[in-house]
């Protein structure tokens, strides 16, 4: 893992189509802004997590399915 230090309105660059931002930062809280395409997704990660498991639940579920058609 990369760890950078950054302060307020300071940006680092991903991939030159990336931008972070840090927009504000309150007490232990830190506000960030993510300018990206629109073909990059950007999720938090417990969403990126439940994304996950629900797509793993569908396609054992379909695998499921299609053994069961057999």
């Amino acid at each position: 893992m990369l760890a950078l230090s950054r302060k307020k309105d300071e940006s680092i660059i991903i991939n030159n189509n990336v931008e972070i931002t840090v927009l504000e930062i309150k007490g232990e809280q830190v506000k960030i802004g993510i300018s990206a395409p629109k073909s990059v997704p950007v999720y938090r990660k417990e969403v990126y997590i439940q994304i996950q498991e629900s797509n793993r639940e569908a396609a054992d579920n379909a695998a499921l399915d299609a053994l069961k058609s057999l």
